[in-house]
């Protein structure tokens, strides 16, 4: 029987961020991680906003001056025209980490330049446009270079600017308060933005590695999960049918015995052709417990007995088919257990289904069994009852002393009708 396919771990983080992004989207969510790429956007879009409300003051402070020569006009217009472009980018959601790049280069050159072009002094009160712009530099800085270029923007355009400050006033002490002051607000401002970044990346960082963590586990743990189950099957479907239909070949006698036997084998047969499917075990499309009864009937009849399964309920809908066909495998190999160990002595077959639950419960009046005693190769009770009922989140128990075996096989598990009562409240 080929395994089913378990994703890897990086499969499954493709495959669940498929369902929640668009594929475009869920790209880039796997290429810097789901909250990174969350936290990119919404420092982009705070920096879009942020920068317009200053670029809006800078743009009244730039037409009420005097700009001086046109090289300068031409500066001011490239400043604010990759301002816009910035904002525009970081809005939109593309190219903003190009234009932010622009920007951030374009302002301390354009604070270089205006600060060797000549022009008129400035009053110690008053200073140039440019200074409405200087937490946007830094902000731009931080969306897109490294933390160590972003300290450096930090420091150098608010100096810079001071700089310019003071070569405006000849230097004279008047002067120095003013930009000293402007000086640490700019220093204060982008250290603090570049502080935040750093810490939003951070934190988103650490979420998409725990999630990435979470995820790898749970992929390991659905393939530890796969294995079991392959496991199961493969070791009830030898039992149940391959090695049933050898031993029943080997101890037919009568010509009523070969045709048993060849219909075991041919039973055999058909479950091994079917072990690359899917859905070996049936389907999910939901049945009624009268086709469980029907279906426990129709195997007794194949082991050669004219059996009545008394069904003590009015007939329940809804029943998963891969549920139901597990549970009629499993009465079924509790009965072959109770023809072969018992002689069929006794033997009888309730069905109970009612209120969301099926049970399932088979008698026999032989000498009883020891569980403890059963050799750990016998896969009858352990794979076919036990393992089997347990895969489909069913409980399977055997109660057996010297008068007689019971085995009680029901679904859903007390475990698992409280968990699903819990959700349901």
């Amino acid at each position: 029987m080929a395994a089913p396919h378990v994703p890897t771990g990086e499969e499954a983080i493709a495959q669940a961020w498929n369902q929640v992004l668009p594929r475009r989207a869920a790209a880039v969510a796997l290429e810097r991680g789901f909250t990174t790429a969350r936290i990119e956007r919404v420092l982009q879009v705070a920096l879009a906003l942020a920068s317009t409300l200053l670029g809006a003051q800078a743009v009244g402070a730039a037409l009420a001056s005097d700009l001086g020569p046109p090289l300068r006009t031409v500066l001011v217009v490239m400043v604010f025209a990759s301002l816009a472009a910035m904002i525009v980018a970081c809005l939109v959601g593309r190219w903003a980490r190009s234009t932010s790049a622009v920007f951030a280069f374009l302002l301390p050159l354009a604070l270089a330049v205006l600060g060797a072009l000549p022009a008129p002094g400035y009053e110690p009160d008053g200073g140039p446009w440019i200074f409405f712009l200087l937490s946007v530099a830094p902000a731009a800085a931080a969306i897109t270079f490294p933390t160590v270029w972003q300290i450096l923007w930090v420091v150098v355009v608010p100096v810079l600017y001071a700089y310019i400050r003071l070569s405006r006033g000849a230097f004279a002490p008047e002067y120095w308060i003013a930009a000293v002051y402007d000086l640490s607000l700019a220093l204060i401002i982008g250290a603090t933005i570049v502080a935040l970044v750093w810490m939003f990346r951070s934190l988103a960082s650490g979420v998409d590695a725990a999630r990435s963590a979470a995820i790898a586990e749970y992929s390991r743990a659905a393939s530890a999960d796969a294995a079991e189950q392959e496991r199961v099957e493969v070791a009830a479907l030898m039992h149940d049918s391959v090695l049933a239909a050898l031993i029943a070949a080997g101890r037919a006698r009568s010509e009523r015995e070969h045709q048993l036997a060849v219909s075991m084998a041919r039973e055999a047969l058909t479950r091994l052709a079917n072990a690359e499917s899917d859905e070996p075990e049936g389907s999910d499309a939901p049945v009624t417990s009268s086709w469980i009864r029907s279906e426990l009937q129709a195997q007794a009849r194949a082991l050669g007995l004219d059996l009545v399964v008394e069904e003590t309920a009015p007939p329940m809908s809804g029943i998963p088919g891969r549920v139901a066909r597990a549970l009629v495998l499993a009465a079924t190999q509790a009965v072959a257990n109770a023809i072969q160990h018992a002689d069929g002595r006794g033997l009888a077959v309730r069905l109970s289904a009612r209120g969301g639950r099926v049970q399932i419960v088979v008698v026999d009046a032989g000498a009883g069994l020891d569980l403890a005693a059963i050799p750990a190769d016998r896969l009858g009770i352990r794979a076919s009852i036990f393992a089997r009922v347990t895969a489909v989140g069913g409980r399977a128990e055997i109660d057996s002393d010297g008068g007689g075996t019971v085995v009680t096989i029901a679904w859903p598990s007390e475990d698992a009708r409280q968990s699903m009562q819990g959700v349901t409240r």
